[in-house]
This record gives structure tokens, C-alpha cells and sequence, in this order.
């Protein structure tokens, strides 16, 4: 029966590169499959209707909720100009020097991947930025890049993705926020690499082909003439890592204190019911996606959870797991493509089930997982050119997704080695 589970996984899987299902209907559909595969009953104790899909469907609660407050926060850096002002400063600070203005975005990038990530995240960063690049002459893929390596440094202490690893994987928060350190510096070295040597590598090309030029500057006119957000208020990206990371507030709470600080910093008592309303409901709009795809990795999660299915898969994963320290870290770096294009290891998709079954079968401490799929999504949120971030980065810097991937990937990937070394000679 194990076999017939892994290749209903496999089709599900196909599925989703195809694009014959949405990611978050596929995982619906397998978890199903897999439930009724593993003998599970329609009803009662360990079942599929009230199990999988009732118990499965608000697991990933918290990292909901966290998702939604991070989205909220995102909103109100772009409202009140917080985001737009720190690209600008670093700009003018950078002036016409290439590097120092890429440099520069990727700063801001950075702080803006620990407040919210994906497309949104991409956004705020990159709206000015990508444009600022490239009028001083850096190439137009290394531009969409920037802010790409940008977000996948703050990452590491983006909250949401704390209360994810934590939620999926049953580790305390403090367990996933020291791992986390411990890649930070691989994502920050790896980062700030793609930007000297890909700024060098073309030389400057000063060269221009946004559709949207003309259109962009209007938009920064008109926040120069509502003034700059206040030099108090940029600071409010570090104040959720700051309450979770220095002080260990929870997320929730921590997330929460920076939308408060936000508002508070740049919004006149009389406009803060509008302001906090419209930004909560514009939350509401860019959260919807990624939580609906949370609601269908928990009932995925609940479903490899049964104790079926882990009598099933537990002798055929492990038989092809490597415990060897070398070659746990030779085996899943060289995996490392598989969780781009939604692929089988993608954390955000089939992938999260796979962490589940290496889990619940015990094949892998929970920690030695974690460190796995967190190194994995450094190179999801960066190369795969399915990712909403990428798209858009890509797009509106005038060139392909695929193209970041060839010029991404070798970065990212190093950062994956980095992890799993740290994960295989401090977990397994």
C-alpha cells in the first residue's frame, strides 16, 4: 500500500506542474486519497471526514492568523510610505554609484521579507527599487534578482514562517527561531555575493524597457509632495523581530506591536479607524491565497498523519533515507531543484507532506526536518519561477522568470548546502 500512496503522490504532483489542479486542490484531493488508501474510516476516530478534513483544515491556525497580521503590517508600510521612503533614502544615498544602490535594496528588501513575504513583499521593495537599479545600470535580471536574494535574507525572521515550521512540525518556536540564525548568514553572504559579482558581471547597462516608466515617476512625485514618512516610523519593520527575537513575545503579539507602532507613528488620531479598516481588509485580499494553500497543506498533513498511512510509508521511506551525515547532506543537496516548479519538495506544496510522513514515521527528528525544509525554501522563494514573487520581479524589471532562475540558483542553492551541513553535524 505504501507504493500505491507514493504514487498517488506522484500524481498529485503532475497535477500540479501541469496546472491541471490549483496547488491547494491537489493537496486536498491526495490528502483524501491517501486517508481512504490507509484504511481510514468516513467517520469517527482517525477519519476522513472528521480527521482530515475537519481537524486538518484549522491546524495551521496560527500560522493563519500570523499570515493575516504580517499581510495587515505590509499593507500599512505601503499606505503610509514607510516602504517607499526607505528604497528612496537608500537610493539617494547610493546616488549613481551601481553597486551602492543595489546594495542599498537589498537592505531594504531584507527588512521588508521579515514583515511579509511573496508578491506583496516584492512590491515594496522592488516598485522603486527595481526602476532605481536600472536607471543607474545594473542589467535588468540582475535588478529583479536583488530584491529576490533581498526577501530571502529577511526570511529567516519573517514570524509567519516561525509560526509555520512551528505549527507543521510541533517544535516550540525557540527551536525554529535558533535554526533560523544559524542560516541567516548563508542567505546574507549569499546575497550580498550575487550582488557584486552580477552587478560586475555585464558591466553597466544603461538601458531601460518598463512599460510603466513614465507612470512610475508620477507615483513617487506625488508621495514627495504628501512628505516622507517620519524617520521614527521607518523603524517599524524592526519592531515585531524585535518584541519576538529580543524580548521572546509571542508572534501573534509581536506582529500585532508593529501594525500598533505603524499607525501610531505616521496616522492623526482622527483618520486611524479608516486607515486601520481599509488596511486590515486590503490584508485580508493579499493573505487569501497563502491561506487557503495553509488550510489545504494541514488537512494534507493530517492525512500522512494517520496511523495507516505511516505503517505504510514508514519502511519504504526509510529504506531510501540516508542516515549517513555525508550523505544525508550529498542526497538533499543534489535534490535541491525538486522544489522548484512546485515540485515534490516545494515546503509550500506536496512538500509539506513529505515532512510529515519523515516526522510522523520518525525517520528524521523533527529539528533535523525543519532544517531540510527551511534550507529548501531559501531556493523556492528566490528561483522558482512558478512563485508569484518571482514572476513579478521578473516582469516588471522587463525579463523572464527563467532567467532569474539560471542567474539565482547558484546562490541560493549554496545557501541550501549551507543549511543542511548545520542541520546534518548538529541534528542527525
Amino acid at each position: 500500500m505504501g507504493v500505491v500512496i507514493l504514487l498517488v503522490m506522484a500524481a498529485g504532483v503532475a497535477a500540479m506542474l501541469t496546472r491541471k489542479l490549483p496547488t491547494a486542490f491537489a493537496l486536498v484531493l491526495l490528502a483524501v486519497v491517501i486517508a481512504f488508501l490507509a484504511d481510514a474510516p468516513l467517520t469517527g476516530k482517525g477519519s476522513v471526514l472528521d480527521t482530515v478534513l475537519q481537524e486538518g483544515a484549522p491546524a495551521l491556525a496560527a500560522t493563519m492568523i500570523a499570515i493575516l497580521l504580517g499581510s495587515w503590517l505590509g499593507k500599512l508600510l505601503e499606505e503610509t510610505g514607510i516602504a517607499g521612503t526607505l528604497v528612496r533614502k537608500i537610493v539617494e544615498f547610493g546616488g549613481d554609484r551601481p553597486v551602492f544602490v543595489a546594495l542599498g535594496v537589498l537592505a531594504v528588501s531584507a527588512v521588508v521579507g521579515t514583515v511579509t513575504g511573496s508578491a506583496p513583499a516584492a512590491m515594496l521593495a522592488g516598485l522603486i527599487g527595481i526602476p532605481a537599479m536600472i536607471a543607474v545600470g545594473i542589467p535588468k535580471v540582475t535588478a529583479a534578482g536583488t530584491v529576490l536574494m533581498g526577501i530571502a535574507v529577511g526570511v529567516p525572521f519573517e514570524l509567519p514562517v516561525w509560526q509555520f515550521f512551528s505549527t507543521a512540525l510541533d517544535l516550540p518556536v525557540d527551536t525554529v527561531r535558533g535554526f533560523m540564525v544559524k542560516l541567516f548568514p548563508f542567505a546574507l553572504v549569499a546575497a550580498v555575493a550575487y550582488v557584486l559579482v552580477e552587478s560586475r558581471r555585464r558591466g553597466v547597462e544603461h538601458t531601460w524597457s518598463l512599460k510603466s516608466v513614465r507612470a512610475r515617476p508620477a507615483r513617487g512625485d506625488r508621495r514627495r509632495r504628501l512628505g516622507d514618512a517620519p524617520w521614527y516610523a521607518l523603524l517599524t519593520p524592526a519592531v515585531p523581530l524585535t518584541l519576538a527575537l529580543g524580548l521572546d513575545v509571542a508572534i501573534v503579539p509581536s506582529l500585532l506591536g508593529g501594525v500598533l507602532y505603524a499607525l501610531v507613528t505616521t496616522t492623526r488620531p482622527r483618520e486611524m479607524n479608516r486607515r486601520l479598516l481599509r488596511t486590515l481588509y486590503g490584508g485580508f485580499e493579499v493573505a487569501a491565497p497563502p491561506i487557503t494553500l495553509f488550510v489545504a497543506i494541514g488537512i494534507l498533513l493530517a492525512a500522512v498523519k494517520l496511523p495507516g498511512a505511516v505503517d505504510a510509508l514508514q519502511p519504504l521511506v526509510k529504506s531510501v533515507s540516508p542516515q549517513n551525515t555525508v550523505l544525508f547532506i550529498l542526497v538533499f543537496t543534489l535534490l535541491v531543484p525538486l522544489c522548484l516548479f512546485r515540485g515534490p519538495l516545494n515546503v509550500f506544496g506536496l512538500g509539506a507532506g513529505i515532512a510529515g510522513v519523515l516526522v510522523a514515521t520518525g525517520i528524521y527528528p523533527a529539528v533535523a526536518v525543519l532544517g531540510m525544509t527551511a534550507s529548501y525554501n531559501q531556493v523556492f522563494g528566490v528561483s522558482d519561477p512558478t512563485s508569484t514573487q518571482t514572476v513579478w520581479s521578473a516582469q516588471y524589471a522587463g525579463v523572464s522568470p527563467h532567467q532569474v532562475m539560471l542567474r539565482t540558483l547558484p546562490y541560493v542553492w549554496a545557501v541550501a548546502f549551507g543549511g543542511l551541513c548545520v542541520t546534518a553535524f548538529t541534528e542527525l
